[in-house]
Order: structure tokens, then C-alpha cells, then sequence
């Protein structure tokens, strides 16, 4: 992963991270880290915007609006997963294009193991078509 600045966790952010298990919480912040770097590293996404929706992490393109939200959760043990809005098609396209490297969550979730070996090139495209999801 390339190295930007990531803003430090807001107090009710934190608050969720910390009810976490410990692996499960290591693989989510390295994601939010992973999230906030592909912003940074795409024309057109600016400022995220870090919240809690349905009590998970999000985050959100407010200025510009050209993503759709990215939320994290865990999956059971040794699982978490990566939420985009069920009316989009970034997981179904995601999906077309790795579908047997994850399990899915119909059009709404991408599940990945909590282990070290995380896929990041392949999260990285996950991500970015959430942040640029309306600039298609």
C-alpha cells in the first residue's frame, strides 16, 4: 500500500471498530487505510467523508458525490465484509470480474478472509468503482 496521510478515527467511529474482534479489527483498519489511499489517489473522488451508517463504518464522497458509500462489517469469525448500496453495480460487476476469489453478498457485499495475504490490487478496483460509481 502507498503511504498518504489517513485522518485519524472519530470518537463514534473508534467506538465500533473497538467492540471488533482483534483480527477482525486489524483486516477493517487496514480496508479504511486502503480506502482512504485510493481516494487520494483518484482525480474527481475529494475529500471522504468518514460516519457510521446502519452502525458500521462508512464512507462517503459528500463533496463531489461520485461514489456511493462503502461500508464495513464483519462476516462472522475470521470474515469481514465490504458493503456498496444493493441498487448499484459495483458488486455485480466486481463480481464478473473475480468471481470465484470471494464470496458475495448478493449485489450488495463482498466477503474476504481476515488473514495477512489480503488482495489488495484486486479491493483496490473494488473500491475504486464505489468511489467513482456516478462519474461512469
Amino acid at each position: 500500500m502507498t503511504s498518504c496521510p489517513i485522518p485519524d478515527l472519530r470518537d463514534d467511529v473508534a467506538a465500533v471498530f473497538a467492540t471488533v474482534p482483534a483480527a477482525e479489527r486489524v483486516a477493517m483498519l487496514a480496508l479504511r487505510q486502503l480506502i482512504f489511499e485510493v481516494a487520494a489517489e483518484t482525480d474527481g473522488v475529494g475529500r471522504l467523508e468518514e460516519t457510521l451508517k446502519w452502525g458500521q463504518p462508512s464512507y462517503l464522497t459528500p463533496d463531489t458525490r461520485s461514489g456511493t458509500t462503502i461500508r464495513l462489517g464483519t462476516a462472522g469469525a475470521d470474515r469481514i465484509a465490504v458493503f456498496t448500496h444493493c441498487q448499484t453495480s459495483v458488486v455485480s460487476d466486481f463480481k464478473e470480474l473475480f468471481p470465484d476469489d470471494f464470496s458475495y453478498d448478493g449485489g450488495r457485499g463482498v466477503y474476504l478472509p481476515t488473514g495477512p495475504d489480503m488482495p489488495v490490487d484486486k479491493l483496490r478496483v473494488l473500491i475504486h468503482r464505489a468511489l467513482t460509481y456516478h462519474q461512469a
